[in-house]
């Protein structure tokens, strides 16, 4: 049995990569499903579906706990998976959303006390289209805290230029869409970094921004909350490590792509 990590491309590399650095006895199998990314700029039910198919691609491939390091998929299909009876007895799915915004909530895994105040009042989201559309950052943020002022941006073509592997012209567009930003909301406390693609370029995220900022990443914050999470709920924890790779795209392509943005050899092969 393995811990399945879904992403709707290379973005959840980095997800994984922290989880592999906190969790190093942990079987992973890694699923990008680059036929079909980026899904940022797909419709709700698009997303819904294709994410179904994914997290049941892992579920066969021997995974009884799937985490969806993908924000969209997170954002437009998680609830309604957990709503719509999608999720078989026995297996859990899990989003790299909520863990986000605990960590800038202050709250620990499961702390369903009332929303309060936080030191954050002003926070600057950086999501793709799609993420942004849901609301989903604001909704799960009010459950948990009081008087914080959410600005979101819609980082169009940000995916889609890391996934063709053109980091020049995604630095670009992070200038661009912070530069929206910051006349919407010219001094923020923190921005989140909603989509597991742009850790990946968070110093131009962070250069962008100004020294002043609070830049928040979700790889090691999720890594910790599936530490947290399997140190209760043992039984979806495997013996073993290692970390398959399995891809909806060209795994030679997709192999050489992830290759070079973790610095790392990887693998992938066909799904």
């Amino acid at each position: 049995m393995a811990v399945g990590i879904f992403d709707s491309g290379l973005g959840g590399l980095t997800v994984l990569d922290a989880v592999r650095a906190r969790l190093p006895d942990l079987p992973l199998v890694y699923l990008g499903d680059n036929a079909n990314a980026p899904y940022g700029v797909r419709t709700a039910d698009d997303i819904h579906d294709l994410t179904v198919a994914g997290v049941r691609r892992l579920y066969d491939a021997g995974c009884d706990l799937v985490v969806l390091a993908c924000n969209t998929a997170a954002a437009a299909a998680l609830r309604r998976m957990q709503e719509g009876g999608e999720v078989p007895p026995g297996k859990r799915v899990l989003g790299v959303f909520v863990p986000l915004i605990e960590a800038l909530a202050e709250r620990s895994w499961g702390d369903n006390s009332p929303p309060r105040e936080v030191a954050v009042q002003h926070v600057a989201l950086f999501a793709t289209p799609a993420t942004v559309a849901t609301r989903a950052f604001q909704r799960e943020l009010a459950f948990r805290a009081i008087g914080v002022d959410v600005e979101a941006q819609a980082c169009g073509g940000v995916v889609d230029a890391i996934e063709d592997g053109d980091m020049i012209l995604a630095r670009d567009l992070v200038r661009s869409h912070v530069e929206a930003l910051l006349r919407k909301m010219p001094a923020p406390d923190a921005a989140v970094l909603g989509c597991t693609h742009y850790p990946l370029i968070a110093d131009a995220f962070r250069e962008a921004l100004g020294p002043g900022v609070r830049v928040i990443e979700q790889p090691a914050i999720v890594a910790e909350a599936l530490a947290d999470y399997l140190s209760r709920r043992p039984e979806f924890a495997g013996a073993g490590g290692g970390a398959t790779f399995l891809t909806t795209g060209n795994p030679a392509r997709v192999s050489e792509r992830a290759s070079r943005f973790l610095g790392q050899t990887i693998t992938f092969e066909a799904a």
